[in-house]
C-alpha cells in the first residue's frame, strides 16, 4: 500500500512539474472540449484574440487652450455713426437712440464693436466674422501678448459671414492649426476661445449638438450647433476639437437660450480663402431655382420612378434656369455625370462653380430623362439684417393660427377663391392661379406644412384655380393617400411643394 501511494505521488508531482514548466515557457494550449453538437471548437490558429475597446481618452482642454491661445486675437472696430455694420451685427451693444433721426448720423458719436479672430499664418492673415468688421473704418487687432496692430480688410463673404483681415509688422506670428469640419460628429467635445463681454481669452467647453443647422439662408447655411458657451464678443473666435484644431468660426447665439451657439464650419471658410485673398470677394455659381428633396412621400404622391434627386419647385424669372428651360417638377439627377442625392448637394456643387461656366444637368421630366446645359450666372449678394441674436428656424410665426376649426373641412384646410383685389395688393404674378387658405386645423396634418394666406395652385399636379376645382380634386382623395401640394407664398414671392397624408 505504501509502495502504491509512493508511485502515485511521484506521478502526480511529475505531471504538475511538467505543466508548470510549460506555463513558464508560454506554451500552454487549452485542451479542446467537445461541444453539445458533437463538434470540436475551431483550432487555436484560426481564433483571433478578442479586440478590447480602447479606454476613453481623457481630454485636457487646458493643453488645447495653452497651444492655441496665442493665435487668438481681439478685434476692435470703429465706425462713424450708425452704418450698415450696426444693422448687421449678431451681437449688438444696445438699441438705437429713439431720438435719432434720418439726418443725425454725422452728429452721432463713433460706434464701436468688438469681436474675436484667429491667426491662420505667420504673415498676419486673420479669419473672423464679416459682421465683426463690416463697414468698419478703423480695425485694431490685439494679440495675446498685448501687442496692438492696425488691420485692413482683405476680403469678405457676407453670405456665410466670413472675413479675412491682415495685420502688418508682426514677425513669427503664432498660427492656429485648421482641422476638418467634415469629420465632426454630434456629441464630440469642443471648446471655444474668444473675448466674450470683453473678458479676453475666455475658454468654454461643450459638445457638438447638431451639424448642418439652417438659420438665415437655407441654401448655404451649414452651421455647427454647440452648447459650449458663446456670448457677445465671441464672434469670429475659433471653435476647437480635442486635438486643438479649428473646426469652426463662432458666429451666433440663440436669443431664446444661453446654451445654444453656432459656428461656421472651417471647411466652408477654407474653400473661399483663395478668392478672398486674390479678389476680396466670393463669386458663386447660380441657377435661379428653389429645390426640394425627393422623399418617399413625394415619390408616392407624384408616382416618380426615382427615389433620389433635387426637385425644382420654382424658377426665377430671367434666370439661367429659365433660359435653359427648367420647369417645376423637374427632378435633377446628375450634374456633369455626378449623382445628386439631395438639393443641398446640388446647391454646393453649383455654388462651387464659377459664374459663366456651363453645368450639364441630367433631369427627369414626366418619366423621361433629358440632358440640359445651364450657363451659370453669379449668385446675388443678399444683405443680412440681424437685429440681435440668431433665432432657430420657425421661432416666430408668419401668419396667425386659427383657434377654432371645422372638423369637416377637407384636409383640415379651409380655402376660398383668390379675389382680384388681392392679386394687385399682394403683387401676385399673372401666372399664379389658385385658392387662398383661410385657416388650418391645428390638429390636422396640414398644420405642420401649410398656413393661412398661401395660395394652393395644384394638388398632385392637378390644377386648382377655383374653389370648385379644388373641392373636386380633394373629394377624390382617400384616407392614407399622399398629396403633393404645390402653392405660392405671397410673402416670399416663391412657389413651393410639400406633401401631406390624408387622415
Amino acid at each position: 500500500m505504501s509502495k502504491r501511494f509512493t508511485v502515485v505521488t511521484v506521478a502526480l508531482c511529475t505531471s504538475v512539474a511538467f505543466l508548470v514548466g510549460l506555463m513558464l515557457a508560454g506554451e500552454v494550449t487549452s485542451v479542446p472540449s467537445v461541444s453539445s453538437a458533437g463538434r470540436l471548437p475551431p483550432s487555436p490558429e484560426k481564433v483571433r484574440p478578442a479586440t478590447l475597446a480602447a479606454p476613453p481618452t481623457i481630454v485636457n482642454f487646458a493643453d488645447v487652450a495653452e497651444r492655441v491661445n496665442a493665435a487668438v486675437v481681439n478685434i476692435d472696430s470703429t465706425t462713424k455713426g450708425a452704418g450698415a455694420a450696426d444693422r448687421q451685427r449678431f451681437f449688438r451693444r444696445g438699441p438705437d437712440d429713439p431720438l435719432d433721426g434720418p439726418g443725425s448720423r454725422e452728429a452721432e458719436p463713433p460706434r464701436q464693436g468688438s469681436g474675436s479672430g484667429f491667426i491662420i499664418d505667420s504673415e498676419g492673415f486673420i479669419l473672423t466674422n464679416n459682421h465683426v468688421v463690416d463697414a468698419a473704418e478703423r480695425i485694431t487687432v490685439t494679440l495675446a501678448d498685448g501687442r496692438t496692430f492696425r488691420a485692413e480688410v482683405v476680403g469678405t463673404d457676407p453670405a456665410i459671414d466670413v472675413a479675412l483681415v491682415k495685420i502688418s509688422g508682426g514677425t513669427n506670428l503664432p498660427e492656429a492649426p485648421l482641422g476638418d469640419s467634415d469629420e465632426l460628429r454630434v456629441g464630440e467635445w469642443v471648446c471655444a476661445i474668444g473675448n466674450p463681454l470683453g473678458y479676453v481669452h475666455s475658454v468654454t467647453v461643450g459638445v457638438v449638438s447638431f451639424i448642418g443647422r439652417k438659420l438665415f439662408d437655407p441654401s448655404l447655411d451649414d452651421y455647427i450647433q454647440t452648447d459650449a458657451a458663446i456670448n457677445f464678443g465671441n464672434s469670429g473666435g475659433p471653435l476647437l476639437n480635442t486635438r486643438g484644431q479649428v473646426i469652426g468660426i463662432n458666429s451666433a447665439i440663440s436669443s431664446r437660450a444661453s446654451s445654444i451657439g453656432f459656428a461656421v464650419p472651417i471647411n466652408q471658410a477654407v474653400a473661399i480663402l483663395s478668392q478672398l485673398k486674390t479678389r476680396g470677394r466670393v463669386s458663386r455659381g447660380f441657377m435661379g431655382v428653389t429645390l426640394t428633396d425627393v422623399t418617399p412621400a413625394l415619390q408616392r404622391a407624384l408616382n416618380l420612378s426615382v427615389s433620389r434627386g433635387a426637385m425644382v419647385q420654382d424658377v426665377s424669372p430671367q434666370s439661367p434656369a429659365e433660359r435653359a428651360g427648367l420647369r417645376p417638377y423637374d427632378v435633377i439627377l446628375e450634374v456633369e455625370g455626378r449623382p445628386v442625392s439631395t438639393n443641398e448637394e446640388l446647391i454646393r456643387d453649383i455654388s462651387a462653380r464659377q459664374p459663366g461656366t456651363v453645368a450639364r444637368l441630367d433631369i427627369l421630366r414626366d418619366g423621361r430623362r433629358h440632358t440640359m446645359p445651364v450657363k451659370l450666372a453669379e449668385r446675388p449678394r443678399r444683405g443680412r439684417e440681424f437685429d440681435g441674436n440668431a433665432d432657430m428656424p420657425g421661432a416666430t410665426g408668419t401668419a396667425p393660427r386659427p383657434t377654432r376649426t371645422d372638423a369637416q373641412v377637407p384636409l383640415g384646410v379651409s380655402v376660398r377663391d383668390l379675389e382680384p383685389g388681392q392679386v394687385g395688393r399682394l403683387e401676385i404674378p399673372d401666372s399664379v392661379h389658385g385658392v387662398v387658405i383661410k385657416s388650418v386645423d391645428p390638429t390636422g396634418a396640414a398644420y405642420q406644412v401649410l398656413r393661412r394666406g398661401l395660395i394652393i395652385m395644384e394638388i398632385n399636379r392637378r390644377a386648382t384655380p377655383t374653389l370648385a376645382q379644388y373641392q373636386h380634386v380633394v373629394a377624390s382623395a382617400k384616407a392614407g393617400d399622399v398629396l403633393a401640394i404645390y402653392f405660392y407664398d405671397p410673402t416670399l414671392g416663391q412657389r413651393s411643394l410639400v406633401t401631406l397624408t390624408v387622415e
